[in-house]
Formats: structure tokens, C-alpha cells, sequence
């Protein structure tokens, strides 16, 4: 009868769990008790580190489903995009827990983040570079068909090419969703008019949402609203 007390991975840790996951270095990885100069500290470094794990493999999801989309394999891309968003819908919830962060207890663990910022987080310059990557993959994959954008969301949306540029939007939605997400959160921790960790003001955060990986995408909304049924009624009036 097979023992299944017996350790059978090679590697460090007391079990195969551990060797396998290595938890005891994943564990590791955060500052020690008598390291810290506020005990949130281990909060603030959980969500990152565990942010960047999920973007990690976001990013990993994104890559493959470009290399499908090269091949004109729509279903697998908008499985592997699905999941990539789900990974950051995970990281924007989990900013919910630097909202118990004191405003004032977070000025002294200011003190020793030196000039670390988000905006120099692998994940984050995976994620635009690996959509930008998805950005001119669709693209070719629009243009090697002749798809007319416009006409596909007015005429094809059960079509695997409708469902693969939902998909596709979906994820800069979401992107954008959390970095509202963590533009609220981190003014609500250190208000506004204030400069960040990297000497940038906050306010420039906000500015940034508006940015958009597929504008073309968005730009078709636009185009269906002011030539569809009630198009001149939806047109902005200049602004005085």
C-alpha cells in the first residue's frame, strides 16, 4: 500500500506541499516583525506582492491569447482574455483592504518606502506591454478578414469575431476600473493636492484613467450612437 506520508518532490520545505509551492520562501518575502515600523506593513505588502502575482499571470494569459489570435483562434483568446480580467477584477477587490489603512499611521510607513512607486511595478509594465501586444494582434486579425468594426457590432453578435472584440474591450475596462479603483483608495489614504513617493502629483492618477489600450473600440461606440436611429439627438453640443 502507497505511503502517502512520504515526501516525493525534490526541493526545500518539511512536505511536498511546501517544496512544490515553496511557501517557505513565498513566506519570507515580506518584512519581518522586527523589521517594521508599523505593523500594516505586512497588509500593504500583501496586496502588492500578491498583485503582482495576479498580473503575473494575467499578463502570461494575454500573451497566449495574442499567439491565438495570430492563428485566427478566436475562442481560445477570449477564454484566456476572460480569465486575465477576472485576475484584475481580483486585484481592484482586494484594494479594498488598504481602505482600513489609517491616514495618519501610513505617514510614518511612508518613511521607509523610499521612491518605490506603482508606477514602477513589473505587473503594470507587463500589462501595457502585452496590450499593446493584443492591440495590433486584433488589429491584424480585423485586417487580414476586412471586418468592419462598426458593421460587425451592427450586424454580428453571436459571431465569434463580435465575442472576441468584446472580450477585448473587456479587458481595458477592466484595467481601467482598477486603476480608478486605486486612484480612490490611495487618495482616500493620502488626499489630494499632495505629491506621491516618485514626486508626481496625485492628481496626475486621474488624468491617467482616461487612458484606453483599444480606442478604436471605444471610438466604435461612438460611431453607432451618432449613426443609429437617434444619432442627431445623441450629438454633444459644442462646449462655449
Amino acid at each position: 500500500m502507497r505511503d502517502y506520508s512520504e515526501q516525493i518532490l525534490n526541493g526545500e520545505g518539511k512536505d511536498d506541499y511546501a517544496r512544490y509551492m515553496r511557501t517557505d520562501t513565498l513566506l519570507s518575502l515580506q518584512r519581518r516583525p522586527e523589521e517594521v515600523v508599523h505593523r500594516d506593513e505586512l497588509l500593504f505588502q500583501v496586496v502588492h506582492q500578491s498583485t503582482e502575482l495576479w498580473l503575473k499571470l494575467a499578463c502570461s494569459e494575454l500573451a497566449q491569447a495574442s499567439e491565438h489570435l495570430a492563428r485566427g483562434e478566436e475562442d481560445p483568446a477570449i477564454e484566456l482574455l476572460t480569465r486575465a480580467c477576472l485576475g484584475v477584477e481580483l486585484i481592484t477587490g482586494q484594494l479594498d483592504m488598504l481602505r482600513h489603512l489609517s491616514p495618519w499611521d501610513f505617514q510614518t510607513m511612508r518613511t521607509i518606502l523610499g521612491h518605490g512607486s506603482g508606477a514602477d511595478s513589473p505587473g503594470w509594465r507587463g500589462v501595457q506591454r502585452h496590450s499593446r501586444r493584443l492591440g495590433a494582434a486584433f488589429q491584424a486579425y480585423v485586417d487580414e478578414r476586412g471586418l468592419d468594426v462598426a458593421e460587425l457590432y451592427r450586424s454580428g453578435q453571436y459571431t465569434a469575431p463580435y465575442r472576441l472584440a468584446e472580450a477585448v474591450i473587456a479587458w481595458d475596462e477592466q484595467v481601467s476600473l482598477w486603476r480608478v479603483r486605486h486612484y480612490k483608495v490611495l487618495t482616500r489614504v493620502i488626499g489630494n493636492g499632495v505629491i506621491g513617493t516618485q514626486g508626481t502629483q496625485v492628481e496626475v492618477l486621474s488624468k491617467l484613467i482616461e487612458h484606453k489600450f483599444f480606442p478604436e473600440l471605444w471610438r466604435v461606440r461612438t460611431e453607432l450612437t451618432q449613426t443609429g436611429p437617434m444619432g442627431d439627438y445623441h450629438l454633444a453640443e459644442p462646449s462655449s
